[in-house]
């Protein structure tokens, strides 16, 4: 571990933020004595973000404690081509609308990590397609374009795991990193910015803009990249068997949130709290040394530090409390996710197959046999092992719900309406 001066280096450090840095005493000596303005991209892919950025939002988050000035770069302009690192096929293009429902989205997501204003300290969020939608493209090609070695890009692992596999690479997807090494020289221009950070997938990319700065500009930019997150298992981070882990609350609720970092694999306690959440290392040494059935309580408090960041203490709370009358009570817990149903339909009867798929915890009537099959569903904590069970009126706990449950961890209530 390096012995950094800077503040923001020394907790990047600590906390196993960091992957790669392009010039590693320059940019500490930079960050001890002046305030740095350093930024991340984000593309519009959708409505929200989801768990997998949260490494990313909290560097920002942790470049403002810090006492510099973090950007988030919204992708307004390249969510009009998607960036092709390291996928094995183009992404679906968007509409202009499209990308900018999902801004006003994604927008959302930052509130509760970063302090926007317009003071020295302030975060800023920017659009790079104020000036990307401008581009004239003659003028972009002889200014820009020139800087750029095709044989150079040819051997960036990027793209050149997409051409061994004898997969399409586009001439649009192509310019993106031309598009993003430009953009951290815009920003540099615009607000000063002289760092880039991201994924290590971006290394590539980012490193083109730092060469594009010192052509055009003569100046010093610098990169940093986080390691590429999986689980110890090897899952990506922010996928659940269930779907994306959201950060929008209305497309995740915060019970479900609390639930997925409940879920942490033992191995992955200590890591996931130096990273996601701001508790002190000593707290952070403390609980990653507990073994056996404590470490169940380290995970607990993983949960409700990463949701009280994101949705406040309280919805945090609230999570806990749900996952504890439920799980250690057996109570039927008001705060479970639900699932409305017509009253008609529910007083005809639903096949069990069928409503575990309205409810969300199938993602087909097939899935939900193989669930049944497995000995995992219940219906208000009886088993089930008939895949053509109804499920009636006559099943209305005396609360006037039906209580779902895949497994031990997963529960949904059908409330008629």
């Amino acid at each position: 571990m390096s012995a950094f001066k800077s503040d923001f280096l020394r907790i990047m450090s600590e906390r196993g933020f960091i992957h790669q840095i392009s010039d590693e005493s320059a940019l500490d000596q930079l960050f001890a004595k002046e305030t740095v303005s350093a930024y991340i991209g984000f593309d519009a892919t959708a409505k929200s973000l989801h768990a997998g950025s949260l490494i990313q939002i909290m560097m920002l988050h942790w470049l403002q404690q810090t006492g510099h000035r973090p950007i988030a770069l919204m992708g307004g302009g390249t969510s009009m081509i998607g960036d092709p690192s390291f996928k094995d096929e183009a992404r679906k293009l968007l509409t202009p609308q499209d990308i900018d429902d999902n801004l006003v989205g994604i927008r959302r997501n930052f509130a509760p990590y970063l302090e926007f204003g317009s003071g020295p300290g302030d975060a800023v969020m920017v659009n790079n397609a104020d000036w990307l939608m401008q581009i004239n493209y003659v003028n972009f090609l002889r200014d820009v374009g020139r800087h750029f070695s095709v044989n150079r890009m040819l051997a960036f692992d990027s793209v050149k795991l997409r051409l061994d596999r004898e997969q399409s690479l586009s001439f649009l997807e192509f310019n993106y990193m031309i598009l993003q090494a430009y953009d951290f020289v815009e920003l540099y221009k615009r607000v000063g910015c002289r760092l880039q950070m991201g994924g290590s997938d971006q290394w590539g990319n980012i490193v083109n803009g730092i060469d594009l700065g010192h052509r055009m500009e003569g100046v010093q930019l610098f990169a940093m990249t986080t390691p590429l997150l999986t689980t110890s298992s090897g899952a990506k981070m922010g996928k659940s068997a269930s779907g994306a882990v959201w950060l929008d609350g209305d497309m995740l609720s915060p019970y479900e949130f609390w639930q997925y970092w409940r879920n942490t694999e033992d191995a992955d306690v200590g890591r996931f709290l130096k990273l996601y959440t701001t508790l002190p290392l000593h707290e952070v040494a403390r609980l990653q040394k507990l073994g056996g059935s404590e470490i169940n309580e380290a995970k607990k408090i993983l949960a409700t530090e990463i949701t009280a960041m994101l949705h406040g203490r309280e919805a945090a709370e609230t999570a806990s409390e749900t996952a504890r009358k439920t799980f250690e009570e057996g109570a039927l817990a008001d705060t479970l996710p639900s699932v409305e149903v017509a009253r008609s339909d529910l007083e005809a009867g639903i096949g069990i197959l069928a409503l575990f798929v309205t409810a969300g915890l199938a993602g087909s009537n097939g899935e939900a046999r193989r669930h049944i099959q497995g000995g995992a569903v219940r219906v208000n904590d009886q088993p089930v092992t008939d895949d053509k069970r109804m499920v009636t009126a006559g099943d209305l706990s005396p609360e006037g719900v039906v209580k779902l449950s895949l497994g031990k961890k997963k529960h949904v209530l059908v409330r008629p309406v």
